[in-house]
């Protein structure tokens, strides 16, 4: 019974902590990416589209012109060209993030 007890404790804290949680990502705010880095980008943007597309089509999601999580369907499902502008700035923003944090932590990207 002790033992099941400190299990319901700790469930309690972990619950507390998701509740809680505040994300905490590292400030890149100082970092500019030089323009020669627009082409990466934007292929970045659509890399991330496509993974994300990608895994909730093997999770059994299909396209459908409303967001449906019950029946798994998502008005994104399509191809990255096809998007709004919004949906892409959102997909560009998690690249530009990205690249900002690599130049943070003090690595270079260069074209081969």
């Amino acid at each position: 019974m002790i033992c099941y007890n400190r299990y319901l404790g700790f469930l309690e804290t972990v619950n507390n902590m998701k509740k809680n949680y505040i994300p905490k990502p590292i400030d890149t705010s100082d970092v500019e990416l030089p323009d020669e880095l627009n082409p990466l980008l934007e292929a970045m943007a659509k890399n991330v589209h496509e993974v994300w597309a990608q895994t909730r089509i093997a999770q059994g999601w299909k396209y459908g012109p409303e967001r449906n999580d019950g029946e798994k369907r998502h008005p994104m499902l399509i191809p990255y060209e096809e998007l709004p502008e919004d949906e892409k700035v959102y997909d560009r923003n998690t690249s530009v993030e990205t690249l900002k944090l690599i130049s943070k932590l003090g690595f270079e990207i260069k074209k081969g």
